[in-house]
């Protein structure tokens, strides 16, 4: 298990930091939750040499910090310790702490030094070695749309956005593309911007989104889809750490607000040959046969998945009619109502955008989705229905999982998710969800008891 590449990774990032004192190393769970030790910088290079120890059952929490005992990775497996190995290229400074803190991200394998199948990351790794096979590399993006909200909720517990640091008001507008929001979150954005390239995460642009204090940051696309989903990572941790900082929050939780936009996860993908050719170049879209089969396995894993997109109960209040959000199994040429759409491009950068994800979701899992979709459109060669024209919201056709429960059981039914991520990984998987599901269900709710208590 040795990694000699990390371990020099790591003498030489400790002697360019020399202020470097304590390594936070963690692993991210299901849910994306960071969960690890902060370890002292001379006990570090056997944490490179060895890995550290982490319960399996890291791999087992709910969003709260439990245990679903249900997986099997609680007390019927002794809540044994495995080790997790530091990723190469994920050795960064941590530029919000003080007393010098670096991070580096693991991930876990088993006793035997294999793959631990609960961790994401290796799935989408084992997706990656099937493009391998056929001499095919996909080249990802990632999109991410996040929230800034006030530290101090209203009244009933609610979020609410931040009092702009120039203005001192509480915005509740929409204004998509505004320049004026931008410059009222400048040094904030700026920060954020600063410390992504302290921590190479290559942040292309942001925009200000639809709802007040929402904003949607791009990050570089690169033919290493797993060093991509590392970076996606680390970003999520910079922006809350950067907002933490700026005297406000950050969330990605898919609708923090009943009557503002959701926040999304947007992947987009092209496919390099050996030769480095886009495969999906093209003078027109439907000129390209890889592009249709790719649209039509993503379309046809779609609902399967909409599990991993759709994590938690938020997840599905996103999923609103005239909300930029796809509501079927469509896809589109320059259509953001479509589940996948094919942006406005030249014909070399052809490539497509999956957005069904919410900004809550594990970005392995669902890139790891994403590209298995496309793999067997391609073996399959299928082809994609009519594309979408006009309101993606006024088209006929069977509708997505429209609730957790519904969408859990599909996946766990799925005979694609298990040929794609094996029996073990969607019965982990599906047991996790059931248990946040049940648990959050069980809650009597105050606008159940203000709307329902008196009439009845």
């Amino acid at each position: 298990m040795t990694q000699p590449a990390a371990a020099d990774e790591l003498e030489r990032f400790l002697a360019a930091h020399p202020e470097v004192r304590f390594v936070d190393a963690f692993v991210n769970d299901l849910n994306t939750v960071e969960r690890g030790k902060r370890i002292d910088r001379a006990a570090m290079a056997g944490v490179f040499a060895r890995g550290m120890p982490l319960p399996g059952s890291m791999f087992a929490l709910d969003i709260q910090g439990g245990t679903v005992e249900a997986t099997g990775l609680g007390f019927a497996d002794g809540d044994a310790d495995r080790p997790c190995l530091p990723i190469p290229g994920t050795l960064a400074p941590v530029p919000w702490q003080d007393g010098g803190i670096a991070q580096v991200q693991l991930t876990m394998h088993d006793h035997d030094g294999a793959p631990f199948f609960g961790d994401p990351r290796h799935l989408l790794a084992n997706v990656l070695a099937k493009f391998r096979r056929l001499g095919l590399t996909p080249v990802v993006a990632v999109e991410y749309e996040f929230y800034l909200v006030d530290l101090e909720r209203t009244a009933d517990g609610q979020p609410q956005p931040p009092k702009g640091p120039l203005t001192g008001r509480r915005e509740f507008r929409t204004q998509i593309n505004s320049m004026t929001d931008l410059d009222e979150y400048s040094p904030l954005l700026s920060a954020i911007d600063a410390t992504c390239l302290a921590q190479n995460v290559p942040a292309t642009s942001a925009l200000a989104e639809y709802g007040p204090g929402q904003y949607e940051v791009n990050l570089r696309h690169a033919a290493d889809a797993l060093k991509v989903c590392d970076e996606a990572l680390r970003f999520k941790r910079i922006v809350k750490a950067v907002a933490r900082a700026h005297g406000c929050e950050a969330t990605f939780l898919a609708k923090p607000y009943r009557d503002m936009a959701g926040s999304g996860l947007h992947i987009h993908v092209s496919l390099l040959d050996d030769a480095g050719r886009n495969v999906f170049a093209a003078s027109a879209p439907l000129d390209s046969a890889p592009l249709r089969h790719v649209i039509a396995g993503t379309l046809a894993t779609l609902a399967d998945g909409m599990a991993l997109c759709a994590p938690g109960p938020n997840s599905y209040r996103r999923f609103r009619a005239e909300a930029y959000v796809p509501l079927h199994p469509t896809w589109s040429i320059n259509n953001r109502g479509s589940a996948i759409r094919v942006p406005a491009s030249d014909p070399a950068n052809l490539r497509i955008e999956h957005r069904l994800a919410g900004a809550d979701a594990n970005p392995y899992l669902v890139t790891a989705w994403v590209l298995a979709g496309m793999l067997h459109g391609l073996e399959s060669r299928l082809e994609p229905p009519a594309v979408l024209t006009g309101n993606a919201y006024e088209q006929d056709g069977d509708p997505l999982p429209a609730n957790g429960p519904a969408a859990i059981e599909k996946f766990a039914a799925s005979d694609f998710a298990r040929a794609t991520f094996g029996d073990k990984f969607v019965g982990l998987f599906a047991a996790v969800k059931r248990a946040e599901f049940e648990e959050f269900n069980s809650h009597v709710t105050a606008l159940e008891i203000a709307r329902y208590l008196g009439p009845l």
